[in-house]
Order: C-alpha cells, then structure tokens, then sequence
C-alpha cells in the first residue's frame, strides 16, 4: 500500500511539473509565438514572460522578427534579344504580422523566392543584354515594388533586392571582350594621335617664333651694320669736303687703287674704264705744273722727284697687273674651250708712264726730264 502511494505521489508531483512547465513560456527578444487553443488561434505571445493554459494552449510557429537575408540560387533567365543569362540575387526581408505570415501562406520563404524568379524573367525578357548589364538599378527598384506590393498581404516587407551577378554565356563574354578592347585600343590610338599632333603644332609654333627671332635678330644686325657704314662713309665724305683735296690728289689715290681692283681670282676680263686716262691726265697735268699752280704749290719740304717716281711705279705696276690678269683669262679659255671657243676680249693697250705723266716731261728713255 504504501508503495502505491509512493507511486502515486511520485505521478502527482511528476504531472505538477509538467504542467508548470508548460504553462510557462518565455519568449526571447525578437521572436513571436503564435498560440492555439485546441487548434484554434488564441493570441500572440510577446517576448518575456507569458503564461498558457496547460493541455490547451500550444505554441503553433515562432516567428523570427529580424530582417532576414535570403540568397537565391543562379536563375536562367532569356533577354530580349534571346541570349541567357544567369542571374544571381539576393533578397533582404522581414515579417511584421506573424499571425499572416503563418496562416496566409504555408511557406513564405518558398513563396518570395518564386516570385522573385517569375519577376525577374518578366523584367529582364523585356530588356536587352546591354540594357540589363547597365540597368542594374532599375531592375532592382521594379522587383523591390512588385515583390512589396506581393508579400504585404502576407505579413512580409520585403525591404532590399539585389541582383549579384548577370552571367552572360562565355561566347558572349569573349565578344564583350573583345569588343571592349578593340574600344579602348581606339580610345589609345586618338591619344596618340592627339599627343602627336599637339607635338606637332608645339613644335610648329616653336619653330615659327625662333624663325621669327632669327629673322628679327638678322635685321637688327643689317640696319645697325647699314646704320655703321652709312656713319664711315659719311664721316670720310665730311673728311674729304672738309680737307678740300685738289683733282691731283684724287688722281694720285685712283692710281694707287688699281692693282687691288686687278688682284682677284674671279676677274676674267679687266676693262679700264675711260676714266682712268682722265685721272692719268690730271694727275699728269698736275705733276707737270705743280710749279705753276697758284694755291697748289708744294711746300719746300716736298720731295717733287719722290712724288713723281712714286706715281711713275703705281702706273707701270697697274698696267703689269692688267696684263697679266688678261694672259690668265687667255689661257684659261684655251684650256676650257679649245681651239673653237670665242676669243675674249683683245688685251688692253698698256698705258706708258709717258702718255700718263706727260711727253713734255719724259725723254727718249722714258725716265722723267731733270729741269
């Protein structure tokens, strides 16, 4: 009897437990337990402490409140211009009446996922590859307002899609490749071209102002150098009007500068122009009277002997010279034009110190007259 009891108490105390335990439910943060009473919805238990009916009230789903992240598998997925592509997308939601997410849909998390395909074949079908690639955020905001607009009536607010990846098919790939290769080997050869031609006109308008300087820099140089001779010849004009030469003087000067005049390589043909015979005339004419000139006379210091020696060399010395001269220009024409060539000009005729200076004041011998 006694054991009986014992068993009897023990089953009593056993069935207290049980039944304290499952009139006690503790729900934690962010989570919400749908409560049935005999297979009827009773309420909603809120995280804490909460009290049930023991036998009769049972927990039928804990609802998880969190914003949940959902992946997707890779969907096939065909574009407008019939290529497929495989897409990639991730959804972010949460559940804000877990009493409709329980008893509006058996699987809410099936559910978005279908419609989430079915959404996304939809958009993309009517978008192009290139589109689609480039539209990312427009594919996204149409499936986040289809799919809220869907799962409202569900307890579920879907608050983010993204699209990870759009897989296009390798040969596609290979083409975009290439494509995008052959567009930034072009973009490099326009700035190359570009480069260059920029170089180019650097180079252009570098050369154009140091032209310019040269050419400024020459002229400077030729007026001051035109500038600078204009200034000699005038100081020698002024010099000679100032000093008043007599034509003997002059004369004297013209004979002197002959035998540079004849000294040259390039001189051919020498011609003794008409106004060396009036020089020699003058000069002459000079030397005979220089005693019966009035304001010309020679001061005593003045060797006439030396003067008249001096002059009588400079002529012999220029007519040597010019006949020379004429003899190399023969010569050099015989040896290029043969023995057919023109002749050149008949040599000049030698001009005597006699003819030059005077008869009256030469001998027989051609030396000067003692007086």
């Amino acid at each position: 009897m006694e054991a009986v009891l014992g068993v009897l108490i023990f089953v009593i105390a056993l069935f207290a437990v049980i039944t304290l335990i499952r009139s006690v439910r503790i729900v934690p943060q962010q989570r919400m337990d749908v409560v049935e009473r005999l297979g009827k919805y009773k309420r909603t238990l809120s995280p804490g402490l909460n009290l049930l009916v023991p036998f009769v009230d049972a927990v039928r789903t804990k609802v998880d409140m969190r914003e949940q992240v959902v992946s997707f598998p890779p969907q096939p997925v065909i574009t407008s211009d019939n290529l497929v592509v495989s897409i990639d997308t991730v959804l972010y939601f949460k559940v804000v009446d877990p009493v409709r997410a329980t008893y509006e849909i058996s699987n809410f998390l099936q559910a978005i996922e279908q419609l989430t395909v079915t959404t996304l074949r939809n958009v993309i079908g009517s978008l192009d590859l290139e589109r689609a690639l480039t539209s990312r955020e427009e594919i996204n905001r149409h499936l986040s307002g289809v799919l809220d607009e869907t799962t409202g009536r569900w307890g579920i607010k879907v608050t983010r899609v993204e699209i990870k990846a759009i897989e296009p098919p390798p040969s596609i790939r290979d083409s975009m490749e290439k494509q995008m290769r052959a567009e930034r080997d072009r973009r490099a050869a326009i700035l190359n071209a570009e480069g260059h031609k920029q170089a180019q006109i650097l180079t252009a308008e570098g050369e154009k102002q140091a032209a310019v300087l040269r050419a400024d820099g020459d002229r400077q140089a030729r007026i001051l150098q035109a500038e600078g001779q204009a200034k000699a010849i005038r100081t020698v004009f002024d010099a000679i009007h100032t000093s008043n030469p007599s034509q003997k003087v002059l004369a004297y000067q013209y004979l002197q500068s002959l035998p540079q005049i004849a000294n040259g390589t390039a001189n051919k043909v020498w011609i003794i122009p008409t106004e060396l015979s009036k020089a020699l005339d003058g000069l002459g004419g000079a030397l005979g009277g220089l005693a019966n000139m009035a304001g010309d006379k020679p001061s005593e210091a003045v060797d006439a002997a030396a003067v008249e020696r001096e002059a009588v060399a400079a002529a012999e010395a220029a007519a040597a010279e010019a006949q020379a001269v004429n003899a190399q220009v023969r010569e050099a024409e015989a040896q290029v034009s043969g023995d057919n060539a023109p002749k050149g000009l008949p040599a000049p005729e030698t001009i005597p110190p006699s003819s030059a200076l005077g008869a009256a004041d030469y001998n027989g011998a051609g030396e000067p007259e003692r007086a």
